[in-house]
């Protein structure tokens, strides 16, 4: 394995190289944020698929994509993936205690909250630094939101039952709706986001990943869409020319079938 990543680094010094590829040499840390992101997505959508061959091959873009910044840090004097190696290997060390020298732990949630507690040590270490810090502004609205509210709750700012949330959701509903009518784009728009982040907190009372799920409608909606497509091309109709009540009859057969 460490010949075969070597071997990788190698290839990317070259490309990045004098006499290297000229798209390589031209790319920066800025051109470089959208493949992460997208190779991040690849490898999920992989996952998803159960193809073991699609996820080494996806998790081996996303390798490269980590090669790739390392390489160009080196080349501004940063670091090099040496050293990225090197720091994850020690805060893996530093995260896990009860395997490296601690006390022993036996379940995955005293692992979890041992994890957390020592993170908020580093976070105070940091002069400023919020407990929130940590939770990156890039990542897709759901997952951050998610992900701003479970610190957040760690911390002890929580409803203590998961009725009072849905009690949020429905008070947002109501300022929504009065904002809507109101006429008022902006502030409709906020009270949405309002809305939004609490089903994400109903869904984290409840254990379930808001990302997967809306993924999930997403994905029906294009099979059942994609049904009433076949079906009406197949009577020689285009979806405008359908009416309602036979969209919503192709729409229901489409759920029935399991789409």
């Amino acid at each position: 394995m460490e010949s075969s990543l070597h071997r990788l680094v190698e290839i990317m010094a070259r490309l990045r190289g004098e006499n290297g590829c000229p798209w390589d040499r031209e790319q920066t840390l800025e051109t470089l944020k959208v493949y992460l992101l997208e190779e991040s997505f690849e490898v999920r959508q992989a996952i998803d698929s159960g193809d073991p061959e699609a996820l080494r091959e996806e998790l081996g873009d996303l390798l490269l994509q980590v090669i790739f910044q390392s390489r160009i840090a080196q080349e501004k004097g940063w670091f090099g993936i040496e050293d990225v190696a090197r720091g994850i290997a020690e805060k893996l060390i530093r995260r896990h205690p009860h395997l490296f020298g601690g006390s022993p732990l036996s379940t995955a949630g005293e692992v979890a909250r041992q994890w957390e507690e020592l993170k908020e040590e580093e976070r105070r270490r940091r002069a400023g630094g919020s407990r929130l810090a940590s939770v990156p502004p890039g990542l897709p609205a759901l997952l951050r939101a998610l992900r701003l509210s479970e610190r957040a709750a760690r911390s002890g700012f929580d409803w203590d039952r998961t009725a009072q949330v849905f009690d949020k959701v429905r008070e947002e509903i109501g300022e929504w709706e009065a904002e809507v009518a109101s006429a008022n784009p902006d502030r409709a728009a906020r009270e949405l986001g309002d809305l939004l982040f609490s089903l994400v907190n109903v869904a984290r009372h409840l254990g379930l990943d808001p990302e997967a799920a809306l993924q999930g409608a997403n994905d029906r909606f294009a099979r059942r869409f994609g049904h009433l497509e076949r079906a009406l091309e197949g009577e020689g109709k285009d979806l405008k020319e359908a009416g309602a009540a036979r969209l919503e009859e192709l729409w229901q057969e489409a759920k029935r079938r399991g789409d």
